[in-house]
């Protein structure tokens, strides 16, 4: 025996509904209802609550074991086909769930109203369409025709050059340090660090996981340094093929080796007299670690198959992602390296730990997005799908921000990116991996940031469970008052879903 597909009778409340509360006629959804017997029910409108309230009540009373949801809708007009369009889509997406079989009454609301479910129910979400009417009852209609197509997506309109561009998208030329967003304390004190280092020619060592803009504060300092207008090399140092590593760093001349048709300089020479970013810094072999030790006491090398030396004149910045100080220890890194990288050293935190950026970030990456391309212009981020940006831990930090935000935007087929929209962008990953017990404490932590992601995270659980109901969701977490919840949710940028109870 299967089981039972559950029925969800959608429709607006339309006038000749409000009427029926003064007359003899029930109205099209009460007829509807009486006939179709749907497990639940979901009613939009766009009338003043208190006309609605009176309709809502005699609704509940006369059928006490309906499961009726009503959500009030703000249309520019009731005949504007692009808010109609939205608000349907929206509350199609918050409300079906995946064990029901769809109903579409189309009888009240506008023609506009009706065209719309329309296209509704023979795209995005596949229904049964009834009507209702005094003369003949209530009526299963049946479309005759399929819509080929939904709108087209952003990702269909871009050529593979700018969705290209906006993938490969990394740390400008020209970035400075104006241009790393943040309100966030310990960012603010660490681009007041990054200034006073560029403006000093010391070693600068970069600490910091991978995707938490390493390379941006770099080319920042050098933009920042008097250092600015010369080169910028950054290479990275765990791409290195073990028998090319001399000549990536140091040059050869033709012939000193299988293949070397002709001379070519190495990045020490390429980044003469400006800065040299080394990026994966502590993945270097022990062997190349002692050699690139002799140039940057030296200030010299000599190219492979070269016999005379050269002079160079960099300023190096290093990044990694590993506790170098954990590697001298073990022996892995050379101590004396490390201590001549090592004179300004910055430590990016991860995105997680950054309270109060992550929305800002969110926000700003889209506009940068679409200032790239005109067809990302109008996107939005809808509270729902904010909600799961600050529910998720970004272990891949602002470089998986961005990537995931481009994949809902250009997968999204209104302005407005929907939580499904976000949630099929997301990857989702292990949970132990980056575990709120299982943080590395040998570069320290901030306990304040791990309690605060801890609070976040169930704040956003009771009240995804009480369908955003925060009298409910407070009490959930032993809260006295929704206010207290209120206050937390403030703090966290959290926000409610226009259709939620308040």
């Amino acid at each position: 025996m299967g089981k039972h597909q559950r029925t969800l009778l959608v429709s607006w409340i339309g006038a000749h509904d409000l009427k029926g509360l003064q007359g003899d006629s029930s109205g099209p959804v009460i007829d509807t209802l009486d006939q179709v017997k749907p497990d639940r029910t979901v009613l939009l409108y766009n009338y003043p609550e208190e006309a609605v309230q009176p309709y809502l009540d005699r609704v509940k009373v006369r059928y006490p074991d309906l499961v009726l949801q009503a959500f009030p809708v703000s249309l520019s007009s009731p005949i504007h086909y692009g808010d109609i369009y939205r608000a349907a889509e929206y509350h199609l997406q918050q409300v079906l769930q995946p064990d029901e079989n769809l109903a579409l009454l189309l009888s009240p609301g506008t023609p506009a109203m009706q065209a719309v479910w329309v296209l509704l129910g023979k795209t995005r979400f596949p229904a049964l369409f009834y009507q209702a009417s005094r003369e003949q009852g209530v009526q299963q209609v049946d479309v005759p025709f399929d819509i080929a197509a939904e709108y087209i997506p952003p990702a269909d309109k871009l050529s593979s050059r700018q969705l290209r561009q906006l993938a490969l998208a990394d740390a400008p030329e020209n970035a400075a340090l104006a241009d790393i967003i943040t309100r966030n304390p310990q960012m603010l004190m660490l681009k007041q660090q990054a200034q006073i280092l560029a403006e000093r020619e010391v070693p600068v060592l970069i600490y910091g996981e991978t995707g938490t803009g390493k390379e941006l504060f770099a080319r920042a300092i050098h933009n920042a340094s008097d250092r600015r207008d010369r080169p910028f090399v950054a290479v990275n140092c765990g791409a290195f093929p073990a028998e090319l590593i001399d000549s990536i760093l140091f040059g050869h001349k033709k012939g000193a080796f299988t293949g070397a048709t002709s001379d070519k300089p190495g990045v020490f020479a390429q980044a003469d007299g400006g800065t040299l970013f080394l990026d994966e810094f502590g993945e270097l072999e022990p062997a190349v670690q002692v050699r690139l030790l002799r140039v940057l006491q030296d200030q010299r090398f000599t190219p492979l198959g070269g016999v005379a030396e050269q002079q160079t004149s960099i300023r190096l910045i290093t990044a990694t992602h590993r506790n170098l100080m954990q590697d001298v220890a073990d022996g892995r890194f050379r101590e004396d390296l490390f201590y001549r990288i090592a004179v300004g050293v910055l430590h990016l935190p991860p995105l997680r730990s950054r309270q109060g950026d992550l929305m800002l970030l969110a926000d700003t990456l889209l506009i940068s997005m679409a200032r790239q391309d005109d067809y990302l212009h109008n996107k939005k981020i809808s509270a729902e799908a904010k909600n799961i940006i600050l529910s998720h831990s970004w272990p891949g930090n602002i470089r998986e921000l961005r990537s995931t935000l481009m994949r809902a935007a250009l997968w999204s087929q209104q302005d407005m990116i929907s939580a499904d929209d976000m949630k099929q962008a997301v990857f989702q990953r292990p949970a132990e991996e980056h575990s709120i017990l299982n943080r590395d404490v040998s570069q320290g932590i901030d306990i304040k940031e791990v309690v605060a992601e801890v609070e976040r995270h169930y704040i956003l659980k009771a009240l995804e469970h009480t369908r955003y109901n925060k009298t409910d969701a407070a009490r959930l977490l032993g809260m006295n008052h929704y206010q207290t919840l209120s206050n937390r949710m403030d703090k966290y940028g959290i926000e409610l879903p226009q259709s939620a109870e308040h």
